[in-house]
């Protein structure tokens, strides 16, 4: 099941546009328990191939669906699977997302001030006007030009970050959230490259999201025109909550880590790390994203929800 809240506006909106047509409706209605290739739906719904291979992209995006390149007698073809069987939107956040009665404390951090990182090739780093650094040097990481990248990959280790943690002293947390815009790093790109991208908070391992690849099929919606198609374009926006009761990945549940794990009172900042562990099943590397490139405008965005000291 795919569940949805008003908190994600933006995954709410990309998948409401994805179900906006009724040639994309039918697509999934079409893969229900199957895959099936372009060129087979394109029949089956009788639509233009081109028409269907648009559409594809769409449901994509949205995460409705997943796709992969197979061996075909003239190169590759594109082979797509429904991801959820069920969609839920939560449009009642009492219960979900902490908001009711409870003050907000949000920050955006640049994906570029890291405060410590481990990078092994393939790396490197790019702004909006260029690349900023030696590409596969892992020292150039350490380079005082590294505060304007917009997107950064790395094949292993990890990148972290300090966000200030201003919340007046006394305040009862009820829940952090941390989200940013990820995919998995291959050569050149390749949508079907999985890798196990974890996130730590305060030094506590929170949760681990598999990318299910290297987006590059299409360009990314913000990329800037020097950056050339046959590389990585895009990723998914993806969201950590922990509160009370455990930690959450796009509202579902990955592990028991909880806010008192975290001991976010004991420091004025949070330091957050995400990186591929060296004995992840799948090391498929880190792309990301920053507000000049991919899908989503924002960098790394921390939600903080709390109530007042008495």
């Amino acid at each position: 099941m795919l569940e949805l809240g008003l908190h994600d506006a933006d995954k709410l909106v990309a998948v409401a546009h994805a179900l906006s047509t009724r040639a994309r409706v039918d697509m999934l209605r079409l893969l229900a328990g199957q895959k099936m290739n372009v060129v087979e739906m394109a029949e089956a719904l009788q639509l233009p191939v081109s028409t269907v291979a648009n559409n594809v992209k769409v449901l994509e995006a949205a995460g409705l669906i997943h796709t992969e390149l197979v061996p075909a007698t003239r190169g590759a073809m594109k082979v797509c699977s429904r991801k959820a069987d069920d969609i839920h939107i939560a449009l009642d956040m009492a219960g979900s997302v902490p908001v009711q009665g409870l003050k907000l404390y949000e920050i955006e951090m640049p994906v570029g001030h890291y405060s410590d990182c481990e990078v092994q090739p393939t790396c490197g780093m790019a702004s909006e006007d260029g690349m900023i650094i030696r590409e596969d040097e892992p020292s150039s990481f350490y380079h005082p030009k590294h505060i304007g990248a917009q997107i950064i990959w790395l094949r292993e280790g990890y990148l972290e970050y300090l966000l200030p943690l201003e919340v007046p002293a006394g305040a009862a947390i009820a829940s952090l959230e941390l989200s940013m815009e990820l995919c998995a790093e291959a050569p050149g790109y390749n949508n079907s490259w999985p890798s196990d991208i974890t996130l730590w908070v305060n030094g506590v391992e929170a949760g681990t999201w598999t990318s299910p690849g290297d987006f590059g099929d299409r360009r990314g919606r913000l990329n800037p025109p020097w950056w050339p198609d046959g590389l990585t374009q895009y990723g998914q926006l993806v969201t950590w909550r922990i509160d009370r009761h455990g930690t959450a990945l796009d509202l579902e549940r990955v592990s028991g880590v909880t806010l008192d794990h975290l001991q976010l009172s004991l420091r004025p900042s949070i330091r957050v790390r995400i990186g591929v562990k060296p004995d992840a099943a799948h090391q498929g590397g880190i792309n990301l994203f920053g507000t000049r490139f991919g899908d989503y405008n924002q960098d790394i965005k921390a939600r903080i929800y709390y109530s007042e000291p008495e």
